[in-house]
């Protein structure tokens, strides 16, 4: 007796993996945290984070200790035209930072109007709500 042949296309495709991320909008004097996954594909802001550089680092350690991201994004700002000015460069270098210290996959995103988007929807902290905002596009976009 012969047994049916099973095609592959009654198997289950497997789901990857849930990831979750910490997400930061990134400012000289604040930087707006979010985290947010990809079961929900949504975003959630956290807080705001205004301290010197060190201590940042250490209360992004804190953060990353507790939430255990798969990867981080940041938020790099742009002019409306697309051309980069002063803060580009600083927010890809702060990417690089959290890379080296860390070794997470870090995203950049475009971050153009996030603020104006979080005012307009509201926000009380809208460092923490750009973030959340940028995180929404990064896990909404397509791959």
């Amino acid at each position: 007796m012969r047994g049916r042949a099973v095609s592959h296309a009654d198997s289950p495709t497997p789901t990857p993996p849930p990831r979750s991320f910490l997400a930061f909008d990134f400012g000289t004097r604040r930087i707006g945290v979010a985290t947010g996954n990809t079961l929900t594909r949504s975003a959630t802001p956290l807080r705001t984070i205004a301290l010197d550089a060190d201590a940042r680092f250490d209360a992004i350690a804190r953060l990353i200790a507790d939430w255990q991201p798969s990867a981080l994004v940041v938020g790099v700002p742009f002019h409306p035209d697309g051309a980069a000015h002063d803060n580009t460069e600083r927010a890809r270098r702060f990417a690089r930072q959290l890379h080296g210290r860390f070794r997470l996959v870090v995203h950049e995103v475009d971050e153009r109007y996030t603020t104006t988007e979080a005012a307009s929807g509201g926000a009380r902290d809208l460092d923490a709500a750009s973030a959340a905002i940028i995180l929404n596009q990064f896990l909404n976009s397509p791959e």
